[in-house]
């Protein structure tokens, strides 16, 4: 089953592909509630590049890794990728109004999937709140 979130973001899109591909960015705004961060972010944007993402509780509880390879990118337009099993879509859509960020990706089993869809739109929200601040 795959799940899709977007947000739009008022931002020319150079401006949101950059903070959503550039690790020093990424730790900003790559977390689902305000009791967790990312602590660390690499990013190789090319087919076949690996990403990764250590995500952690603040209060040091829990981490992971999100990590993956990029399997097609199209600069300022798609980014497609597999982690583990698992494939990923983001896509930016530029319209009047700005930038519509869709990602669409594979639904794991071990949590609900509404919990997952939450998680995932909750990420989207803080990047959209990110790149609308920074100037």
């Amino acid at each position: 089953m795959q799940i899709t979130v977007e947000t739009l973001i008022h931002a020319p899109v150079a401006k949101v592909w950059a903070a959503y591909t550039t690790p020093a960015d990424i730790v900003q705004w790559n977390a689902a509630s305000d009791d967790w961060h990312t602590t660390q972010s690499t990013v190789d944007l090319r087919e076949g590049g690996a990403f990764s993402s250590r995500m952690e509780a603040k209060d040091g509880s829990f981490g992971f890794d999100f990590a993956g390879t990029y399997t097609k990118i199209v600069p300022n337009q798609r980014i497609e990728y597999a982690f583990g099993d698992r494939t990923g879509t983001v896509e930016f859509i530029e319209g009047a109004d700005g930038v519509t960020v869709r990602s669409t990706f594979d639904a794991e089993n071990e949590h609900p999937v509404e919990q997952q869809r939450f998680g995932w739109q909750s990420i989207l929200n803080k990047f959209a709140q990110h790149v609308e601040a920074s100037k």
